[in-house]
């Protein structure tokens, strides 16, 4: 199934529930407590959860690995449980049935952390720290705007990285109604629509960056025709998922785009799920 069909059919089926299940983060606790034993689980469960920490404490995240389960994950509880327990053992078997009936729930938790993050703190491409530092090796202190910014966590980790840099974070604020995007920014954020926000700023910096753009409407295509005809010098860096969760059909279709210099930078965005979110320059 197409990954945007799949995130639709999942946000479409948590409005139908009838019975609020528990908490996201407290259900990862109490299954990580739970595969406590068997380090494979343990350790992505433990990976989303410092992130979790991380971002309420108002930092960026760390790189995740890939949050799926190993296609032989049975097998491994399996042979670790046979290791330590006797055929037949009480113990052993009453391990392996909350195992076993816990792992389907585990990899549907480990799958929807990317709706998590964007429910809970607006952040749609997942902005690490490692990410953002190649990011600002390859501006090399640039002066950037950021539009669409949402909550401006790109903004943030660019300034945190180099405080003297000069970026523009604006966002029209057209999705506080709908999600948590803009509803929790991190950093100052000007109500500016990407057109506007680029007449304003077109003299003042190189690099315009369009993060996330939604696939509802052409937006990020109307900026791209905008700075085709009013400002072709200035370099338009576009993150998202080609023929994805992200952007118009028409923006990809119609842009020219390139990833020449970006290769440690889109190794550096490394997505933990099927998402394939990259850094494109786009003309």
């Amino acid at each position: 199934m197409n990954p945007k069909k799949l995130r639709q059919l999942k946000k479409a089926t948590k409005k139908a529930r009838t019975t609020a299940p528990a908490p996201y983060i407290a259900q990862l606790t109490r299954y990580r407590d739970l595969f406590d034993k068997v380090p494979q689980v343990k350790y992505l469960l433990n990976a989303a959860l410092l992130d979790d920490q991380l971002l309420k404490s108002g930092l960026l995240p760390q790189p995740l690995p890939k949050l799926l389960l190993p296609d032989d994950i049975q097998t491994v509880i399996f042979n670790q449980l046979a290791a330590k327990y006797p055929q037949g053992d009480a113990t052993g078997d009453r391990l392996w049935d909350q195992y076993t009936a816990a792992l389907p729930k585990v990899d549907a938790l480990l799958r929807d952390y990317r709706d998590y993050l964007e429910e809970t703190y607006g952040m749609w491409s997942f902005t690490n720290v490692s990410f953002i530092s190649s990011l600002s090796d390859y501006l090399k202190g640039a002066p950037v705007l950021e539009v669409m910014a949402g909550n401006g966590y790109l903004s943030k980790g660019l300034k945190d990285k180099r405080p003297t840099q000069t970026v523009f974070t604006t966002d029209s604020t057209a999705w506080v109604k709908e999600n948590q995007t803009g509803r929790h920014p991190v950093i100052s954020i000007e109500p500016l629509d990407a057109l506007a926000a680029v007449d304003k700023y077109a003299d003042q910096v190189e690099y315009v960056i369009m993060s996330w753009a939604p696939d509802k409407g052409e937006a990020d295509w109307d900026l791209l025709e905008h700075l085709r005809e009013h400002y072709p010098a200035l370099k338009l860096l576009v993150i998202g998922e080609k023929d994805g969760a992200t952007n118009s059909k028409r923006f990809w279709q119609e842009a020219q785009l390139s990833q020449d210099g970006l290769a440690q930078v889109n190794a550096a965005l490394k997505s933990f799920d099927l998402i394939d979110e990259q850094v494109y320059l786009a003309k």
